[in-house]
């Protein structure tokens, strides 16, 4: 399994110096790339490997970092490709996807640049860095990380490094290969209901509350719109320091609540069962206030954090079909509408069951997890 560390670096002035130059020239250099392979529509590594060789050594790249380039642009066609194939860039004809598939694409200025062990050294011992620069190698910069992520640097750092500017920092972006944990047979599953109003519920009855994290993005919103409104000097810096915070504080919330369920289960010796959210936001129709607490909850996170979590702890996952989850009696298999009086409550029309409505929707999943364990797992026993 691949995780990537962060790491800041703490590089003096004339290093901070040659790794901006660097940077822009590496930018600049996959921009002429992506117009050359836009014109030409060739868009496969070594193909455009081929045709932009010899270009990007003339700009001044050596030879490593003038093939990551080559294949930072292949990678990006890549990506597009996917997401105009998966739908997220809208119809063919959209404004959207017109727009997209018109012009090149562009590189911003600090946007990240790959490094493999050709052109990054970590010397371990003395915690520094040497990478390669437009005016020279740069030896000895310094890096900080916490004690966790250096032993996890120390034992499984292997493959490519994206140097990364972020907000007037830098970073590494280190590549590390952890070994697969062999996933035990798991004695049930725990479900875990995915919502606004509780982030995460599982079936045994552990409700993650989503209060805080709402007050804190409406507060933002609030504070946003006031400063935007505002369009001073002093309002545009706030905005540039506040832009990442309730990122960064979604993202603590969902590394905490993630560990919570991954230890349970792990605890339990049962499995955990999520539910496929895929094209929610597209199956939805909400009204217009509603829309941006829609838009801005973090389940993709939060699920890929409980995966990976999982993986690394030997926790069997399966992701279950969602539908009727939350109108279906976990008693007795009843789904109606009617079943629901309130968001926050289940009662069954049929046989009387009642529940709070989440833990009723994360035992329907924890079911279907082991029925999808078993189709899955019983065809491999045989």
């Amino acid at each position: 399994m691949k995780i990537v560390v962060q790491v800041r670096l703490h590089p003096d002035a004339a290093q901070e110096a040659a790794l901006r130059a660097t940077l822009d020239l590496c930018n600049e250099a996959a921009n002429l790339a992506s117009t050359e392979a836009f014109r030409r529509r060739i868009f496969a590594k070594q193909a455009l490997q081929r045709l932009t060789y010899g270009h990007l050594k003339d700009l001044g790249l050596s030879a490593q970092p003038a093939i990551h380039v080559a294949r930072k642009v292949a990678g990006a066609y890549a990506t597009l490709k996917a997401n105009i194939r998966a739908g997220h860039l809208g119809e063919p004809g959209s404004k959207r996807r017109v727009k997209a598939e018109s012009k090149p694409i562009r590189f911003r200025a600090d946007a990240a640049q790959p490094f493999d062990d050709r052109c990054l050294s970590w010397r371990i011992a003395d915690r520094t860095v040497s990478i390669w620069a437009v005016g020279g190698r740069l030896n000895r910069v310094r890096y900080g990380c916490s004690e966790q992520q250096f032993a996890t640097l120390v034992a499984h750092r292997k493959g490519e490094s994206d140097l990364v500017h972020r907000d007037g920092k830098w970073y590494l972006h280190a590549t590390c290969v952890i070994p697969d944990v062999e996933v035990e047979e798991p004695d049930g599953f725990l479900g875990v209901d995915l919502g606004i109003a509780n982030i995460a519920t599982t079936n045994s009855g552990t409700r993650h509350s989503g209060k805080g994290l709402s007050r804190v993005r409406h507060r933002n919103q609030r504070l946003r719109t006031k400063l935007q409104a505002k369009g001073t000097k002093s309002a545009k810096r706030l905005l540039k320091v506040r832009r990442r915070k309730e990122a960064r504080f979604t993202a603590d919330t969902n590394h905490r609540i993630a560990k919570q369920i991954v230890t349970e289960a792990k605890r339990t010796g049962r499995g955990i069962a999520l539910e496929n959210l895929t094209g929610i936001r597209d199956r939805v129709r909400l009204r217009r206030p509603q829309r941006v607490t829609l838009h801005s909850w973090a389940f993709h996170q939060l699920g890929q954090f409980i995966a990976y979590k999982a993986a690394r702890a030997g926790v069997a996952l399966v992701r279950v079909d969602p539908a009727y989850t939350s109108q279906g009696c976990s008693a007795c298999g009843h789904a109606s509408r009617q079943n629901r009086p309130n968001q926050s409550t289940f009662r069954c029309t049929s046989c009387g069951f009642a529940e709070h409505a989440d833990v009723n929707a994360a035992r329907n999943i924890a079911a279907r997890g082991v029925a999808d364990w078993a189709a899955v797992s019983l065809p491999n026993a045989a």
